[in-house]
């Protein structure tokens, strides 16, 4: 859906007013969503989807997705999160899963950015180089 400039800019200062201290507030946030569907400006519904999509990207540029073929050890964790918080210059949320299909190695997600360590990944790599 193409959104209006009006509504890409209104989103945007929306989200703006939402970080505090270089971190999304969700307090801030709940109060914008009630204040604009209360108020009801023209293409609300437009601003709010906007709205919403900066939400969930900042949301997901805040949390990283670890996934390991093994449970990792807390120092491991630990040190992943150092290694990480360095690299993105802020502190970040890390959500471990086990995934046993990885068969070794670990799956690093923050945002949109993918490191993928697994040995499943260069098995697959291998077999496209091999076709």
């Amino acid at each position: 859906m193409k959104i209006s400039k009006e509504v890409r800019r209104s989103s945007r200062q929306l989200f703006k007013a939402c970080i505090n201290n270089g971190s999304l507030d969700e307090g801030r946030v709940r109060q914008v969503v009630a204040k604009v569907a209360e108020l009801k400006p023209r293409a609300y519904i437009a601003i709010l989807t906007s709205f919403s999509g900066l939400v969930k990207a900042e949301i997901e540029r805040q949390c990283a997705q670890v996934e390991s073929a093994t449970a990792l050890s807390s120092d491991l964790q630990l040190q992943l999160k150092k290694s990480l918080s360095t690299k993105y210059g802020r502190d970040l949320t890390l959500d471990f899963h086990v995934r046993p299909e990885l068969l070794g190695g670990i799956r690093v997600r923050v945002g949109s950015d993918v490191w993928d360590g697994s040995v499943k990944a260069r098995l697959e790599s291998l077999k496209a180089s091999l076709a």
